[in-house]
């Protein structure tokens, strides 16, 4: 292959990209202590990271035809290595919310897309096939190694140096982005500001209204937010509901206008035509649910290993090395095996295999840990990842035609951050909202004096904070209870701990199996040809 140069560059920045999550997942507990934050503040900052990228994905995909995809990309990476740095030099969880979730999430709008379209405007046939190959790779090696690499700076070092690695690493894409050649003609166009503000609108109340869940419920108010004493929650129905309803209106109104756009020859911010192409619409809801389950299970394993059997950053790192190894290898397993299978076949094998792992993980899901069954499940878990991650790049980005690439890039980053912001908002509020009911039964089912029932009830009306099981009997015996007490209150919130956990592995099965229905359009023939933009695009 030539030109190994460009797709290093832009490898590095996929990297990187993909690197921030699981090193901050994998350090939770002791971001948690040293910012003296807590497990819900960290899963808002995870989920935010995401979000700010979905949310303005489109906008930056946008950029970079305006632009021009080079400019866009060194822009972004600048940002991106801005955001870092205040991540790293962060003094509270105010700070790390405004450097991550905020400025790294900008700076990703604009290099995400870029990397996609570039690795089209670098490499052609068989070559580009391989680029995006190389790609969806170093995705899953970041997704990988970033447990270790994490877990390893955080034991023995500080989590804030994996930060100061990534200033580091993008200031060299910078200056190497030079050699990466930009064929595509920058576009004079107006972009609309009402589209901007109705899509990310939109989905940030779905997700925030997710995220929100486990404290006001989802149908039925559980604890409803007050404005001057009087509480909020329209027709008895909670915000939830609500949030989520008024969140798909804006998506709706969002796509009437950009067809309305259309119809008066001014330029969206995306083309809705594109979601009739039968094999993108499928690839990318295929891709945006891989990044559910993959978000899902990357917040709640970590969550598992320390906080309820008390590992630290690089325990829970090797513990996660399985997922590690497979995932890789499996990747350009998957390369490999395109040039016999089908996607379609290769995508479904990593789906099934992706619910297979998901059931022997609920089924390692004990007080004293199954090593042997979980061990399995993550390397079966990384195997299905990697499978995925070696296909659905290039399906998507061969449904349409050479001019729709940057677009195309920009709703990849759309759903590849929408999935992850929904994966670890519905599977953390299904994992605090299952430990705040499981723990609450369990206390009032317990042989605890009335006393001391009605005083941990009290104290936990409003929902149960996520701390390391082993603390909890220190908690009851600071709060006054007996030291008999406190061990069988420590009891009953571990056994609560292992309870949540198991209904979120349901709730990872379940998003596993649905995606199964997603990969029906994608292509059933070995190879892919790229479709012209004329109209020769398959439409359902």
């Amino acid at each position: 292959m030539k030109k190994w140069n460009v797709v290093i560059v832009l490898g590095s920045a996929q990297f990187v990209m993909v690197l921030d999550g699981t090193v901050m997942n994998v350090s939770i507990s002791t971001v948690v202590s040293d910012l003296d934050t807590s497990v819900t503040a960290m899963q808002a900052a995870i989920t935010f990271y995401t979000l700010t990228m979905a949310a303005f994905m489109l906008l930056g995909a946008k950029l970079g035809d305006v632009w021009g995809r080079r400019r866009a990309f060194v822009i972004g990476s600048c940002v991106y290595a801005a955001g870092s740095l205040i991540t790293a030099l962060s003094p509270s969880v105010g700070f790390l919310f405004l450097g991550w979730s905020i400025i790294e999430g900008l700076g990703a709008v604009l290099v995400i897309p870029a990397i996609a379209a570039l690795v089209a405007d670098n490499y052609r046939g068989a070559e580009r096939v391989t680029a995006f190959a190389v790609i969806g790779a170093v995705s899953g090696a970041a997704v990988a190694a970033g447990p270790l690499i994490g877990g390893a700076v955080t034991t023995y070092s500080s989590w804030r140096f994996v930060f100061v690695a990534e200033v580091v690493i993008m200031l060299g894409v910078v200056l190497c982005a030079r050699i990466i050649t930009d064929s595509t003609p920058r576009q004079s166009i107006r972009i609309d500001i009402g589209s901007v503000l109705l899509s990310s609108a939109g989905l940030v109340l779905i997700v925030f209204g997710m995220l929100q869940s486990k404290t006001w419920g989802w149908v039925v108010p559980l604890y409803t937010p007050e404005i001057a004493g009087v509480p909020i929650a329209p027709l008895g129905v909670s915000l939830t509901t609500w949030c989520i309803a008024l969140g798909a209106a804006l998506i709706a109104l969002f796509i009437s206008w950009q067809r309305r756009l259309m119809r008066d020859g001014r330029s969206p911010l995306m083309q809705p035509d594109l979601f009739s192409i039968t094999t993108l619409r499928s690839g990318l809801s295929v891709l945006g649910a891989q990044y559910a389950v993959t978000a899902g299970l990357f917040f709640m394993v970590p969550v598992y290993l320390q906080m309820t059997l008390g590992y630290d950053a690089l325990e829970t790192g090797l513990k996660i090395f399985p997922l590690s190894v497979s995932l890789i290898l499996f990747s350009i397993v998957g390369t490999a095996l395109s040039r016999r299978w089908s996607p379609r076949r290769i995508v479904r094998v990593g789906q099934s295999t992706l619910v297979l792992s998901a059931v022997l993980l609920l089924g390692a899901v004990t007080e004293d840990l199954r090593g042997g069954l979980f061990a399995a499940g993550m390397f079966l878990a990384g195997s299905a990842l990697g499978l995925l991650a070696s296909q659905l790049g290039n399906v998507n980005m061969s449904s349409v035609g050479e001019k729709d690439t940057s677009e195309v890039g920009g709703l990849q980053g759309v759903f590849q951050n929408l999935g992850s912001s929904l994966g670890t908002a519905l599977i953390g509020s299904l994992l605090i909202g299952a430990l705040s009911t499981s723990f609450a039964s369990g206390v009032a089912a317990s042989d605890l004096p009335s006393d001391v029932r009605e005083t941990v009830s009290a104290a936990t009306d409003r929902g149960v904070t996520v701390v390391p099981a082993a603390d909890v009997a220190g908690i009851g015996e600071a709060a006054g209870l007996s030291d008999d007490d406190s061990s069988e209150l420590a009891d009953i919130y571990r056994e609560s701990q292992l309870s949540s956990l198991r209904v979120s592995f349901v709730g990872l099965i379940l998003i596993s199996l649905l995606s199964i229905l997603f990969s029906r359009g994608i292509p059933a023939h070995v190879s892919i040809r790229r479709r012209e933009s004329t109209g020769a695009a398959e439409k359902s």
